[in-house]
């Protein structure tokens, strides 16, 4: 731990070499979700800059996005506003072999719609009625449901911001609604308090991921993740590339009758 009571950051080499190994299991228990045909849900939620996206890039990096899927749903339409709340959620649901991961998930109700008057009390306290049952329905059927919650402090989050507004690269992540949840810190974390009440339950516990050194937060999310379900390493048949066959008389069509890419390349120098 550092002077200030936070952890250290995680050193470069070290934490590469372990993201790598776990990134190696994560691609075993790929494998191990398509031969059983085992259905995995992974939530994650969070403030803010609280590093939820970075750390699903490293979970998919290596994996198949036919098998793991990301769904990072916009605001709901006209139409999706009449439906059940649940609804659209449900058509993100991964069928046998799949792995679906939720960028900001159903608890969008509970968190942003709470805070900015988005939703009714009403429809939010509804929504925590329904909400537990809900998800035991989804464990009940036999789908792995994990649930994460980034936690960062604010001074942490406010310097992720200034950092995110001066990078022309990553500026597109922030908007006025991200901005407004600086002035709004004590209610998400009041409205977070009540989910967790609410919502973390047996069947589905939520786990709070400590986000202070995104580093660190990445590897222990996807450690904990692969030690909750019992996966082994699939025995896949050996590959053997085949002989090429002889050229049997094909001649490639002229160059000038195809578009090619320009080489931009060759337009570079060395520094």
């Amino acid at each position: 731990m550092g002077k200030d009571g936070k952890a250290k950051r995680l050193p470069r080499e070290l934490y590469e070499r372990e993201l790598f190994r776990l990134q190696a299991e994560l691609v075993k228990l790929q494998e191990w979700v398509r031969a059983e045909g085992a259905r995995v849900v992974v939530v994650f939620e969070g403030r803010d800059a609280a590093g939820k996206g970075s750390t699903i890039k490293r979970v998919t990096e290596y994996l198949n996005p036919r098998v793991a899927r990301i769904a990072a749903l916009p605001a709901p339409t006209d139409r999706e506003r009449t439906q059940w709340y649940f609804q659209r959620y449900v058509e993100h649901l991964p069928a046998a072999g799949e792995i679906t991961l939720f960028d900001r998930s159903w608890y969008n109700r509970a968190g942003i719609e709470r805070v900015m008057r988005f939703c009714t009390k009403e429809e939010y306290m509804r929504f925590l009625h329904q909400c537990p049952s809900f998800e035991r329905l989804l464990v009940e059927d036999g789908i792995l449901l994990r649930k994460y919650w980034f936690s960062v402090g604010a001074a942490e989050q406010e310097r992720r911001f200034r950092k995110r507004m001066n990078d022309p690269m990553r500026r597109w992540k922030l908007s006025e609604m991200d901005l407004e949840s600086m002035t709004r810190w004590e209610d998400y974390s009041r409205a977070k308090d009540e989910m967790f009440l609410y919502t973390d339950i047996p069947e589905a516990p939520w786990y709070v991921v400590e986000s202070e050194d995104k580093r660190r937060a990445r590897i222990n999310m996807i450690a904990h993740l692969l030690s909750t379900i019992p996966y082994y390493e699939v025995q896949r048949p050996p590959l053997r590339l085949p002989p090429r066959p002889q050229p049997a008389g094909y001649e490639r069509s002229p160059r000038g009758m195809q578009s090619y890419v320009p080489d931009h390349t060759a337009t570079l120098s060395e520094p």
